[in-house]
Protein backbone atom coordinates (compact mmCIF):
# COMPACT_ATOMS: atom_id res chain seq x y z
CA UNK A 1 0.00 0.00 0.00
CA UNK A 2 1.55 3.45 -1.11
CA UNK A 3 1.14 6.26 0.97
CA UNK A 4 1.83 10.48 1.42
CA UNK A 5 1.49 11.05 5.23
CA UNK A 6 1.64 14.23 7.69
CA UNK A 7 3.04 15.36 10.58
CA UNK A 8 3.91 17.85 12.98
CA UNK A 9 6.63 17.95 15.33
CA UNK A 10 6.51 20.32 18.52
CA UNK A 11 4.35 22.96 16.18
CA UNK A 12 0.64 23.28 14.79
CA UNK A 13 1.18 22.82 10.95
CA UNK A 14 -1.34 21.21 8.26
CA UNK A 15 -0.73 20.82 4.77
CA UNK A 16 -3.43 23.03 2.61
CA UNK A 17 -5.55 20.55 0.57
CA UNK A 18 -3.92 17.34 1.54
CA UNK A 19 -5.62 15.04 -0.45
CA UNK A 20 -5.01 17.52 -3.64
CA UNK A 21 -1.29 17.52 -2.58
CA UNK A 22 -1.33 13.93 -1.81
CA UNK A 23 -2.74 12.98 -5.49
CA UNK A 24 -0.52 15.54 -7.17
CA UNK A 25 2.60 14.26 -5.12
CA UNK A 26 1.77 10.65 -6.47
CA UNK A 27 1.22 11.91 -9.89
CA UNK A 28 5.24 13.51 -9.73
CA UNK A 29 6.16 10.24 -8.71
CA UNK A 30 4.33 8.10 -11.68
CA UNK A 31 5.70 10.79 -14.20
CA UNK A 32 9.22 10.10 -12.95
CA UNK A 33 8.54 6.56 -13.84
CA UNK A 34 8.91 5.83 -9.74
CA UNK A 35 6.46 4.00 -7.35
CA UNK A 36 5.75 4.86 -3.86
CA UNK A 37 6.03 2.74 -0.74
CA UNK A 38 5.57 5.35 2.01
CA UNK A 39 6.63 9.19 2.13
CA UNK A 40 6.18 11.18 6.00
CA UNK A 41 6.78 14.77 5.83
CA UNK A 42 7.01 16.23 9.19
CA UNK A 43 6.72 19.77 9.18
CA UNK A 44 8.82 21.04 11.92
CA UNK A 45 10.72 24.66 13.72
CA UNK A 46 14.00 25.73 12.66
CA UNK A 47 15.58 24.51 15.50
CA UNK A 48 14.14 20.80 15.47
CA UNK A 49 15.07 21.17 12.11
CA UNK A 50 18.42 22.78 12.98
CA UNK A 51 19.62 19.97 15.80
CA UNK A 52 18.36 17.62 13.02
CA UNK A 53 21.18 19.37 10.39
CA UNK A 54 23.77 18.89 13.34
CA UNK A 55 23.01 15.48 14.45
CA UNK A 56 22.54 13.59 11.38
CA UNK A 57 24.82 15.82 8.75
CA UNK A 58 27.16 17.66 10.92
CA UNK A 59 25.70 20.80 9.41
CA UNK A 60 25.78 23.88 11.65
CA UNK A 61 23.57 25.69 9.72
CA UNK A 62 19.24 26.51 8.79
CA UNK A 63 17.81 24.95 6.22
CA UNK A 64 14.19 24.57 4.65
CA UNK A 65 14.75 20.88 4.13
CA UNK A 66 16.35 17.35 5.44
CA UNK A 67 15.43 14.38 3.34
CA UNK A 68 16.38 10.64 4.35
CA UNK A 69 16.14 8.22 1.86
CA UNK A 70 15.17 4.84 3.06
CA UNK A 71 14.63 3.44 -0.49
CA UNK A 72 16.02 0.10 -1.33
CA UNK A 73 15.42 0.65 -5.28
CA UNK A 74 13.61 3.54 -7.39
CA UNK A 75 10.99 1.18 -7.84
CA UNK A 76 9.54 1.59 -4.18
CA UNK A 77 10.27 5.24 -3.35
CA UNK A 78 10.39 5.41 0.80
CA UNK A 79 11.42 8.25 3.26
CA UNK A 80 10.45 11.30 5.36
CA UNK A 81 11.32 14.63 4.84
CA UNK A 82 11.54 17.27 7.35
CA UNK A 83 10.56 20.77 7.25
CA UNK A 84 10.83 23.96 8.74
CA UNK A 85 7.70 26.02 8.42
CA UNK A 86 9.63 28.94 9.39
CA UNK A 87 12.37 28.79 6.94
CA UNK A 88 9.21 28.27 4.39
CA UNK A 89 7.57 31.30 5.45
CA UNK A 90 10.66 33.20 5.87
CA UNK A 91 11.64 32.23 1.81
CA UNK A 92 8.22 32.89 0.69
CA UNK A 93 8.63 36.13 1.61
CA UNK A 94 12.32 36.62 0.61
CA UNK A 95 11.62 35.35 -2.78
CA UNK A 96 7.65 37.01 -2.92
CA UNK A 97 5.87 34.24 -3.29
CA UNK A 98 3.07 32.47 -1.43
CA UNK A 99 3.80 30.50 1.72
CA UNK A 100 1.15 27.99 -0.19
CA UNK A 101 3.55 28.10 -3.44
CA UNK A 102 6.69 27.65 -1.37
CA UNK A 103 5.58 25.17 0.69
CA UNK A 104 4.73 23.02 -2.15
CA UNK A 105 8.14 23.69 -3.93
CA UNK A 106 10.07 22.37 -0.95
CA UNK A 107 7.67 19.40 -0.11
CA UNK A 108 8.42 18.52 -4.51
CA UNK A 109 12.17 19.19 -3.28
CA UNK A 110 12.25 16.73 -0.98
CA UNK A 111 10.00 14.30 -3.71
CA UNK A 112 13.05 15.01 -6.50
CA UNK A 113 15.73 14.01 -3.77
CA UNK A 114 13.73 9.99 -3.43
CA UNK A 115 13.45 10.49 -7.13
CA UNK A 116 17.41 10.63 -7.09
CA UNK A 117 18.08 14.27 -8.32
CA UNK A 118 20.89 16.34 -6.22
CA UNK A 119 21.72 19.95 -5.78
CA UNK A 120 25.17 20.16 -4.73
CA UNK A 121 26.82 21.41 -8.02
CA UNK A 122 25.70 24.51 -9.87
CA UNK A 123 24.45 22.24 -12.62
CA UNK A 124 23.04 20.11 -10.75
CA UNK A 125 20.49 22.93 -9.01
CA UNK A 126 19.74 24.61 -12.12
CA UNK A 127 18.69 21.19 -13.20
CA UNK A 128 16.90 20.94 -9.96
CA UNK A 129 14.67 24.38 -9.93
CA UNK A 130 14.18 23.27 -13.45
CA UNK A 131 12.62 19.92 -12.34
CA UNK A 132 10.46 21.99 -9.15
CA UNK A 133 9.05 23.73 -11.76
CA UNK A 134 7.55 21.73 -13.62
CA UNK A 135 6.76 19.90 -10.98
CA UNK A 136 4.55 22.77 -9.73
CA UNK A 137 3.04 23.03 -13.32
CA UNK A 138 0.99 19.51 -12.66
CA UNK A 139 -0.05 20.79 -9.21
CA UNK A 140 -4.20 20.98 -9.98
Amino acid sequence: MSSVRYFSEGISFKVPNPRKTSSWIKSVIQVNKAKLKEVSFIFCSDSYLLQMNQSFLNHNTLTDIITFDYSKSRNALEGEIYISVERVLENAEKFEVSFEQEIKRVMIHGILHLLGFKDKKVKEKAQMRKKEEACLSLFK
